[in-house]
Parts: structure tokens; sequence; C-alpha cells
């Protein structure tokens, strides 16, 4: 699987500099993280898809950006959402 950068941060941290007590400390801040990684997502696809309904850009282009950016968040995050 790959990995967000807000997943390979924590790992970094937990692999060289943080002790077990500290990274139990941050997980709430990676999970927030996390979240508005996804959040940042949704706001992307739907921005494309009012594009889409106001004809603003060519359709077939469109469509494009959004199945390239969908595969690689549904890679990177492993989820099913499309």
């Amino acid at each position: 699987m790959k990995q967000t950068a807000v997943e390979w941060l924590q790992q970094a941290l937990e692999d060289t500099i943080l002790t077990h007590e500290q990274i139990m400390q941050t997980i709430g801040l990676f999970e927030q993280a996390k979240e508005m990684e996804k959040a940042n997502h949704e706001k992307f696809n739907k921005f494309l898809n009012d594009e889409k309904q106001l004809g603003i850009s060519d359709l077939k282009t469109i469509e494009r950006i959004q199945w390239y950016y969908n595969t690689y968040f549904n890679e990177t995050f492993n989820t099913n959402e499309k």
C-alpha cells in the first residue's frame, strides 16, 4: 500500500525520534491530519463535478482528471470510494 505524506511522517517519527509514550500522545494529531487529507479530496471531487455540471471545461478532460485523481486516492488510502 502506498503511504500518504501524513502516514510517512508518522512512520518516520515512530522509527527514529519519538518514544512510545510520545507516539501515543500524537496519534490524535495524525488522525486529524488524515481526515484533513480526505476532506481536501472530497472538495476537489466536488469542484470537478461542478465543472462538469456547469459545462465550464471539456467533459472528457474533467473525467480523465477525476479518474486519475480518484485512482491515486483510492490506491493511497486503500478505499473503494469513487
